[in-house]
Parts: structure tokens; sequence; C-alpha cells
């Protein structure tokens, strides 16, 4: 018996208008994933509502602009994919609600954005191809994470103050190529030719080779 009546209370219809916007749902979904949360509390049956009680809604004073996606959340446990500055409405969101998975699930996707933008290269290989054939070619300050250069001729090129991370420069002829303040970090230089006083010279960067 106690069973059912459970079931029961975890299937009852919530109707819900948040700023205005209405939505409906249950009040297993608004409990169960986030039993900690203020939304578990309201529905915990311990606390009186503000209920319109000709249209029975439930009234909260937020933005419902992003009500869906933490519905959503509380449903599936999938952390939509937003734009920067929505996912900043959203955590504010997730913050009054006080739902700390979702508001986890947020900050770790910021972070993973934050790095692949990181390891995204403003150029291609194509692009340094290019580049190589003319005289002179700097890339001072230049992202290049993550590019695959092995076997170019790089000699005498200015890769000063650029991002180098995880670039792959197996095999390439790096003979006099300029590293001031280079972040390589992770970058593979295996078979490559390079000076020893290109690399060990106060003004370069030491280079590990793999």
């Amino acid at each position: 018996m106690t069973m059912r009546m459970h079931s029961e209370v975890s299937s009852s219809l919530v109707r819900l208008s948040i700023g205005g916007k209405k939505f409906c749902t249950t009040v297993g979904t608004l409990t169960q994933r986030e039993p900690d949360s203020m939304l578990a509390a309201m529905f915990s049956g311990r606390h009186t509502l503000c209920q319109d009680s000709e249209k029975g809604y439930v009234f909260v004073d937020r933005d419902g602009k992003h009500f869906r996606h933490i519905l959503n959340w509380l449903r599936d446990g999938v952390v939509p994919t937003l734009e920067d500055n929505e996912y900043s409405e959203l955590l504010r969101e997730a913050e009054y609600y006080q739902l700390l998975g979702l508001i986890e699930g947020i900050n770790a996707a910021l972070d993973n954005r934050k790095e692949n933008e990181e390891l995204d290269s403003e150029l291609t290989r194509t692009d340094i191809i290019k580049c190589i054939q003319s005289e002179k070619v700097r890339f001072r300050g230049v992202n290049l994470s993550g590019l695959d250069l092995s076997k170019l001729d790089l000699s005498y090129v200015d890769f000063s103050y650029a991002c180098l991370k995880n670039v792959f420069f197996s095999r390439a002829n790096l003979q006099c190529a300029k590293f001031r303040d280079v972040d390589a970090e992770g970058s593979i230089f295996h078979n490559a030719t390079l000076r020893e006083e290109d690399v060990n010279s106060q003004e370069q960067i030491f280079v590990e080779l793999y």
C-alpha cells in the first residue's frame, strides 16, 4: 500500500508557471534526480505552495527562459549545449534552484570548451606549407596547437611566442628556427633536425627529444 501511494505521488502531475511561462511535469521528475534541491523541497509535501486555485499552476517568480533545460536535466541528466552567455544564465538558475549536479555539469562543459578552444589551431598544415614557400616566414604569437608539421622544411621560421602545444614536428627541418618564449607542451620532435645551439640558447626553449 505504501509503495502504491509513493508511486501515485511521484507520477502526480505538476503545473508550473515560471515567470509566466507554463510547464507541466511530475513530482517524481522534480524530486528524484536532485533530492536536496529547492524544487525537491517545494514538492516534498512539507511546504505550502503559491498555487492558482482556478488553473492549478504553481507560480515561481523566476525567468522561465531556461527552465526547459532544467526539466530536461531532471528527466535525463543531460547538460544542454549552449553558448557561453546562455550557460551563464542557466548556471544562475541552477544555483537558485540548488541543482548541484547541473551546476557541476555546466562548469565541466565550460572547462572542456575552454580546453578545446586553446587547442584549436589558427592555421592548417596546408596554410603552413604555403607560407614556408615564401621568404622570411613568421608565426610569432600564432596558435598552431595540434598541427602535424612533420617532414616539413621549417628552417629559419620564426615561431617566437607561439602556442605549439601537441605539435608533431617529427623529421621536420628546424635548423635556425626561432622558438623564443613558446609553449611547446606535449610537442613531439622525434628525429627533427635541430642545431644544438638553437636548443640550448637562452633565447630559445629547451626541447625534449622523444
